[in-house]
């Protein structure tokens, strides 16, 4: 097994202990040898949300002037809130936290000055996980350690998400999403003090993280000033429901939300949960998250008429925006691990529609087959088939096809896939006057199974030229603008290694427009497969070193997976009953 970690970056004036001084507060963190970074852990960026101030707009921190504070681990997380009937195996699961969690961590290089930002805001359907999941160090040297990266956390399930009338009139809607744009707020404050240049932001995120940012774009109808950040990274945004903050869903869960934590008869709710013990409230929060259909979560954003004004394909096909340009991505496989794993029938095919789309008639779920039913040549759904992933731009089609599942079960996860993360990286890109597009397809190319990539150290997966090549995209991105890199770098020096080749010693990799819908296809090939068995209804394989080298392609977006942009706009034309 291969263990991928970047070569540190000599700094040979690095501090052991570096200092800032914040005006409110002053923390002093550790020089990291490993990456030759400074890094400062646990900087509070805004006042505990607790008490008085749950589900309040966050606050300024209360100043602390009497010491040195301590900024070597990571902070405490925030209250966790499970997946709905999801196996404990993938990780969704609900946990204790700690309300007090509205930290961010830093990482600079020694002497910065005047350096990108890179902004990362966390996934897990706003419910799960924290800073401590991310360590940048291996993405930041392969960049050159020519950037400043701020990892943050924000309020999670029922703390972040809780949605009513109540909450409208007594408290602060979207609070989770008030707390990232808080947390970026701090960086044109702050980052100069570690040497960042908070005109030059580059805010990213995968999942859950990737519609956080795609909701900092939209923010105040895509007004607000001084502009926050100039570009975009998303990576599988997911874009569940969006219901406006009074409708029956967000206020049903508020209910049963009280009604867990003792508060449902009392004679004002919102007081009430004010005042409830927090175990009470995060056991409220998780049983609530965790009651809905496979693979959902309870507490998400809502239309609050202000921060959010519409659903994201209204605004988006409006192009009302902050952010000059994106890098927008998904994966191959987007329909494993949040969609259900045991369909076999087309009878289980419909109660899945029918329970994930609940609002559909009979005639939309007639067009729904329609544009599932069949693969690009037209040939029957097979549920026989080996599984194998598809090429995208010929032969067998995601619809009914992939390396995880085939038949009736691919076209649930390619349903779920395609109206959940892949159709929002399309819109997305539709939205931005500079964007460029790709897809992860290295084997499994599950939802999430992205990260090692960028979150390298000691990953076996994926392989060390396709790391390298993957990280130099993103940061040049970051740095220059432009995620087309030299084909020195795409290839890694490999002979062997497959990619579009531009003028001037870089790969080709023309931007995305509507009209002209081309992405990049990021594949790797050799290595040697391992089985990997996760549960009784999923296996599937990984390629592990030595031997592997890249296969980067460009495609056609639209016609990819035998249609899926025709299929993008189907959904979007259906946008408003799911709604999106």
């Amino acid at each position: 097994m291969t263990i991928v970690v970047a070569e540190p970056i000599p700094s040979p004036s690095a501090a052991a202990s570096p200092i800032v001084d914040l005006s409110y507060a002053t923390y002093q963190g550790y020089y990291d040898t490993n990456y030759s970074l400074n890094v400062f852990k646990g900087i509070r960026y805004a006042a505990a949300p607790t008490g008085k101030l749950r589900w309040q707009a966050p606050r300024d921190p209360v100043k602390n002037r009497s010491s040195i504070i301590a900024a070597l681990n990571n902070p405490p997380i925030c209250p966790q809130s499970g997946a709905a009937g999801t196996p404990e195996v993938y990780g969704f699961n609900s946990g204790p936290g700690d309300e007090d969690c509205l930290f961010l961590n830093v990482y600079a290089p020694p002497n910065a000055k005047n350096l990108p930002v890179f902004f990362w805001i966390h996934g897990g359907g706003y419910a799960l996980f924290s800073a401590a999941t991310v360590d940048p160090g291996s993405l930041m040297n392969t960049g050159g350690n020519n950037f400043i990266s701020v990892v943050i956390q924000y309020r999670l399930g029922a703390f972040g998400f809780l949605a009513s009338s109540d909450v409208k009139d007594y408290g602060a809607l979207n609070a989770g999403i008030l707390d990232m744009n808080f947390a970026l707020q701090w960086v044109h404050k702050y980052i100069h003090k570690f040497g960042g240049d908070p005109g030059k932001v580059t805010i990213a995120g995968e999942s859950a993280g990737a519609g956080a940012v795609m909701y900092q774009a939209m923010a105040y109808g895509g007004t607000q000033s001084p502009s926050l950040f100039n570009n975009i990274i998303a990576v599988s945004p997911w874009v569940p429901g969006v219901y406006k903050y009074n409708d029956p869903i967000p206020t049903q869960h508020y209910q049963d939300f009280a009604a867990a934590a003792g508060c449902g008869n009392a004679e004002s709710t919102f007081k009430c949960l004010v005042n409830v013990d927090t175990a009470a409230l995060q056991n409220a929060s998780g049983t609530v998250s965790t009651s809905g259909a496979f693979g959902t979560f309870g507490f998400l954003p809502v239309v609050d008429g202000a921060f959010i004004q519409e659903r994201p394909t209204v605004q988006l096909l409006q192009k009302r925006l902050s952010g000059t340009r994106i890098l927008v991505g998904n994966n191959a496989n987007e329909g494993v691990p949040l969609s259900p794993p045991t369909v076999t029938t087309e009878a289980g095919f419909l109660d899945y529609v029918k329970t994930a789309f609940p609002a559909f008639g009979s005639a939309d779920i007639s067009s729904l087959q329609a544009q599932y039913s069949y693969a690009s040549d037209h040939s029957p759904v097979n549920p026989s088939a080996p599984l194998f992933d598809t090429l995208g731009d010929s032969g067998p089609t995601a619809i009914n096809q992939s390396g995880l599942a085939t038949g009736q079960q691919q076209r649930v996860f390619n349903v779920f896939g395609e109206s959940t993360f892949d159709c929002p990286s399309y819109w997305l890109a539709d939205a931005f006057p500079q964007a460029w597009k790709y897809q992860y397809s290295v084997v499994p190319a599950y939802h999430g199974a992205d990260l090692t990539a960028y979150w390298s150290r000691g990953a076996a997966v994926p392989g060390k030229a396709f790391t390298h090549a993957f990280q130099k995209i993103w940061t040049s991105f970051i740095t220059a603008d432009s995620p087309v890199i030299s084909v020195a770098d795409a290839t890694a020096g490999l002979p062997n290694a497959t990619v579009p080749r531009g003028p001037y010693g870089d790969i080709a990799w023309p931007q995305y427009t509507p009209e002209r819908p081309v992405m990049m296809s990021l594949n790797e090939t050799g290595g040697t497969l391992r089985e990997v068995n996760v549960t009784a209804n999923l296996r599937y394989n990984v390629i592990l070193e030595p031997g592997i080298t890249n296969v980067f392609k460009l495609a056609d977006a639209y016609k990819w997976e035998g249609g899926r942009g025709e299929r993008c706009q189907w959904w979007r034309s259906v946008a408003a009953k799911i709604p999106v």
